[in-house]
């Protein structure tokens, strides 16, 4: 009786430790989701978890939570309720050293072939990758154990893929194996997993970072002279067995960006090449990604070889100061801007966010660059256990070791939440009241108050650290250097001075800056005023020398300083806020367009004044409340336009800089710029409805809305667009004319009201513009009056309209006006994108279109993004063909290209398909927004202000601008692919 009693309990204990307990959003819903997952256990046989997941206690009330919070463990539960089954039989660690032992057998299976393995990798990572999570959320592993084991499970599944491909060489005669049993050893295939990887630090949702190298001595080589060109077939395939999404998922995305100069060679490279780069063209951010760097599949031996053939470029023997300057300069790549003021949690980037997990790693890996070749204990490739390195060699203090371990394994473990909802590879708080509840309870808070709290005092403490850490850090000079500027005779050595500080016209800038303690300007006419700007002097030169184009900015700040009434404010302000200065001094040296806007109007820079700007998001609530107080009252006409001016002006302005900060992604910049628009047009539209009352009266049963189209329509506004409306307007069937002193006709009403609202927006005026307009998408274009009646407009939509105006009528969206109009015209609108037509026959329009913009406004190079061959114009047409054809998942209509990309049917665009698009649409949108944000004209490859340059690189999350060119090009390569596919190929 007591043996089968022992037995029946070990058969229903379940081996999962709980230390930690979840609570749902909705406690209704979890029990009602662990119900159906109890009901899929019965339906797959599994009659022991059906009965514990029907049961009551602490486990079933933990993983109600899971699934309540995370849609994607739910989902994995659901597909594969045998994963929690076999929790009954082994704990976690034990089952994942077997599927660990699963995986390395995997290749060497009698029947395997490539398409057998890539399905049993997929399935064991998938479970894997499901115990781990539930380890994490359950408080059995703490955030170092799970970085651990998500590691070892990319390093099982690219030894595996690496193992079968060199045994299909093998027996194919491409390469000898010494031993066919163990294929890595002596191949000469070296993979190196970099970053995270390479760190034994993965997130949940990782991509991996591989370099990959061959040694074409290696005695399983047969051909020398071919290796090259089959080690990058192997590689190609490596990378296609991984990432590849099918039925069963992926394994994991792949990324090999990382090798020496990856716009020019091959996806392998021979070791001595490899070698003779770094050494003549290596640069500080691959010798900074070096460190992380370490074998993890292939040859591992020969791996070994090549990291320490490469010591010498990554660890100098002195203390290398020289590389200080550089060093800083991948600072900025990785954050333009600290901000000053309160952080906002919601949409805040945890890893490259003020505070954020990079700016820990950043620290440690500058400290190794500079000190690992004479202290070999500051070389490890982990990031916690060398904090404890630099403190037992003082470069920190314990306490900042301390703190920093403490909440650098507390953001990972916010990393892994976001993840874990949904797996997807971000790093984004979510920008809702429920996201963050739900990012809240995972982690085991109350509610989001408690965990924003937290989040918040973890990142000021890790930026204090940080900023304390570079105070400290050994410095290139202690002072600037000689800087007289009275008299009227250059002093030598201040020139040098300036000339050291990256100044090139350095009898110039002495000219400049004597007019200034001349009192020459409004601004420096105080003495006061003056003596301020002489003690702020120094570090403002310091500040410009560091943008790399030290003597434009100057000029601009300059003129900047020329329309500024008074200063004393000003200069104190930036002499404290180091932070203010260095946002002053990014604006004048790379972001001309936001420089001429302060310029022109200096007041708007008491935006940046506010401490909360960069905690506030400029949604639509905040900037509908700002415009209402900044245009109330009874104002003349005038007035209000040039109000609406000023305000877009600034609010530009202050959107831009959030951008550049980092407060806010490209896609929120997009959405605030199209808000804005939305409202301040909305603004312009009344008050020229009210003006024009005055003279003509009203038309009976009169309404007007406005429906606007591309960029605006889909919500993707950057700074410096135009904007695309089409006027519609509806009144009563009966009405003859208006009732004013000079009555008009409907038709002629409505037109010269267009008329008036084109200039109320268009016109310059001493505030300037505030849109311009471009109505050339109304029916019939140019041809056709300027304001359409809403029959006509349906009429024409149905009977006359080319397929283009109904692929960009898919962006439409009614912006403005009366709201029973506006409601009418989105209905309107909808049934027009859901008329049935002949898909082919739209594909084959959309190409021929797509055809002739190649030939008539072929693109400038590779950063004419929007014209280049799978450019933004093929990611457009390809959602735009999408939503006409009835191709996008059943749901809420939307109008950003971005959101309706991600949703393509499955039967348009498969998983792998949908995800390349999306992905090459945020890369297009973050460097549209960033360039228009900065620049007034065309982006010139050959004149990019370096400031601009560290923005990119900062805003894409890449260490190089070469790496980012590479990156471009094969994004396009890729899009254009997946349009021939989507819109060339025919289809059954």
């Amino acid at each position: 009786m007591a043996v089968r009693m022992a037995a029946k309990r070990i058969e229903t204990e379940w081996r999962l430790q709980l230390a930690a307990q979840l609570a749902p959003l909705d406690e209704t819903r979890a029990r009602r989701e662990l119900s159906e997952i109890a009901g899929d256990a019965k339906d797959e046989n599994l009659p022991r978890l059906a009965k514990f997941l029907g049961g009551k206690g602490a486990a079933q009330e933990f993983l109600a939570a899971v699934f309540d919070l995370s849609p994607f463990l739910r989902d994995v539960a659901r597909r594969r309720p045998q994963i929690l089954d076999a929790l009954f039989d082994d704990g976690v660690e034990a089952r994942l050293t077997s599927i660990a032992e699963a995986i390395g057998k995997a290749a060497f299976a009698e029947t395997v072939s490539e398409s057998s393995l890539m399905m049993e990798l997929r399935q064991w990572k998938g479970e894997a990758h499901f115990l781990i999570a539930l380890a994490d959320l359950s408080g059995e592993a703490d955030a170092a154990l799970t970085v651990r084991r998500l590691s070892n499970l990319a390093d099982a599944c690219t030894c595996a893929a690496v193992d079968f491909l060199l045994r299909e060489a093998h027996s194919q005669g491409k390469l000898k194996l010494p031993d066919p049993e163990n294929p890595s050893r002596q191949s000469g295939w070296i993979v190196l997993g970099m970053g995270k990887l390479g760190a034994h630090e993965l997130n949940f949702s990782s991509d991996i970072d591989l370099v990959v190298f061959f040694d074409p001595d290696a005695p399983a080589i047969v051909d020398p002279l071919d290796a090259t060109e089959l080690f990058a077939r192997l590689t190609r395939r490596l990378v296609r067995i991984l990432q590849d999404r099918t039925g069963h998922g992926y394994v994991f995305r792949t990324d090999l960006r990382l090798r020496p100069d990856p716009g020019s060679t091959p996806l392998a490279i021979p070791v001595e090449a490899a070698l003779r780069y770094y050494e003549a063209r290596g640069q500080n951010w691959e010798r900074a990604a070096m460190i992380k760097a370490r074998p993890v599949a292939g040859d591992l031996d020969a791996g070994d070889a090549f990291l320490r053939e490469l010591q010498p470029y990554v660890w100098r023997k002195y203390m290398d100061y020289a590389a200080i300057a550089d060093v800083h300069s991948i600072k900025r790549q990785i954050h333009a801007h600290k901000g000053h003021g309160e952080i906002a949690v919601k949409g805040h980037n945890v890893k490259l966010g003020r505070g954020g997990i990079r700016e820990i790693e950043f620290f440690v890996q500058t400290q190794q660059l500079i000190a690992g070749g004479r202290f070999p204990e500051l070389r490890g490739r982990e990031t916690v256990p060398m904090l404890g390195a630099l403190a037992a060699r003082n470069w920190i203090t314990a306490d900042a070791r301390d703190a920093l371990t403490q909440q650098y394994w507390f953001l990972r473990r916010v990393e892994h939440a976001i993840q874990m909802v949904a797996d997807e590879q971000t790093h984004i708080l979510p920008d809702d009241d429920e996201g963050l509840e739900r990012i809240a309870h995972m982690l085991g808070f109350a509610d989001a108050a408690r965990f924003a709290e937290t989040f918040r005092a973890a990142l000021h403490e890790v930026e204090r650290h940080y900023a304390a850490l570079f105070e400290t850090a050994p410095e290139l000079s202690a002072g600037v250097g000689n800087l007289v500027f009275t008299g009227d005779v250059d002093d030598p050595d201040t020139l040098q001075t300036l000339h050291g500080l990256g100044f090139q016209r350095p009898s110039d800038i002495c000219r400049v800056i004597r007019g200034w303690h001349f009192g020459r300007y409004r601004v420096t006419q105080s003495a006061e005023a003056r003596e301020r700007l002489t003690e702020l002097t120094p570090a403002l030169l310091k500040a410009f020398g560091q943008t790399r184009r030290a003597d434009e900015a100057l000029v601009r700040f300059d003129e900047f300083l020329a329309g500024l009434p008074a200063g004393i404010q000003l200069f104190s302000l930036l002499q404290s806020n180091p932070a203010l200065l260095k946002l002053m001094a990014t604006i004048m040296g790379a972001a001309p367009r936001l420089a001429a806007i302060i310029t022109r109007r200096p007041h708007v820079f008491d935006g940046l004044l506010d401490p909360a700007l960069l905690a506030e998001l400029p949604n639509r609530a905040y900037l509908s409340a700002r415009l209402a107080a900044f245009i109330e009252g009874d104002r003349a006409y005038e007035d209000v336009l040039d109000r609406l001016r000023i305000f877009a002006s600034e609010q530009k302005f202050l959107i831009g800089v959030r951008l550049l900060a980092g407060s806010i992604d490209p896609a929120r910049a997009g959405r605030a710029f199209s808000d804005l628009a939305d409202l301040t047009i909305d603004a312009a539209l009344q008050a020229v409805t009210t003006e024009f009352a005055l003279r003509h009266g009203r038309i009976a049963g009169g309404t007007v809305s406005l429906l606007g189209m591309g960029k605006l329509g889909s919500r993707e506004l950057t700074a410096g667009s135009d904007v695309d409306l089409i006027l519609l307007y509806d009144h009563d069937p009966d009405a003859d004319e208006s009732d004013g002193d000079k009555p008009l006709a409907p038709s002629h009403y409505y037109t010269r009201m267009t008329q008036r609202l084109i200039a109320a927006v268009s016109a310059p005026t001493a505030e300037g513009v505030l849109y311009e307009l471009d109505l050339r998408l109304r029916p019939s274009g140019n041809k056709g009056p300027v304001a359409t009646h809403i029959d006509a407009f349906k009429k024409y939509q149905r009977q006359e309209a080319w397929t283009w105006e109904h692929m960009a009528l898919a962006r439409g969206r009614a912006i403005g006006g009366d709201a029973a109009l506006c409601a009418e015209v989105e209905a309107e609108v909808a049934a027009l994108l859901a008329l049935p037509r002949d898909a082919a026959k739209v594909r084959a329009e959309a190409s021929e279109m797509r055809a002739l913009i190649e030939k008539e406004k072929s693109p400038r190079d590779l950063w004419d993004i929007k014209l280049i061959s799978g450019g933004l114009i093929d990611l457009e047409f390809i959602a735009q063909v999408a939503v006409i054809t009835g191709q996008v998942e059943a749901g809420r209509r939307v109008t950003a290209t971005g959101e309706i990309l991600a949703h393509l049917s499955p039967d348009f665009a498969e998983a792998d398909v949908r995800q390349q698009l999306c992905e090459a649409y945020q890369l297009y949108l973050a460097l549209t927004q960033m360039t228009r944000l900065c620049l007034t004209g065309a982006f010139e490859r050959d004149d990019v202000p370096p400031g601009l340059s560290d923005l990119l690189l900062a805003v894409t999350d890449l260490p190089d601008f070469g790496v980012l060119e590479a990156h471009l090009k094969e994004t396009s390569q890729k899009v254009k692919k997946d349009f021939d596919l989507l819109l060339r190929t025919k289809r059954l």
